[in-house]
């Protein structure tokens, strides 16, 4: 299988994020390396999950 890619220009005129996720990443473009992590302070039984609300369009 022969696969050619011609990287070219993104332009985005807006963005609108109404809401995320628990762990959520928003990209726009290409990247080479993602790294995400996460930390919390405080006790895991102080931590109230729930419930989730489904994004809905407009």
């Amino acid at each position: 299988m022969n696969f050619t890619v011609v990287n070219k220009n993104v332009n985005v005129d807006n963005v609108r994020i109404i809401g995320v996720s628990t762990s959520s990443l928003f990209l726009v473009g290409d990247a080479d390396t993602i790294t995400l992590s996460s930390a919390f302070d405080t006790p895991p039984e102080s931590l109230i999950v729930g419930p989730f609300v489904p994004l809905s369009p407009e």
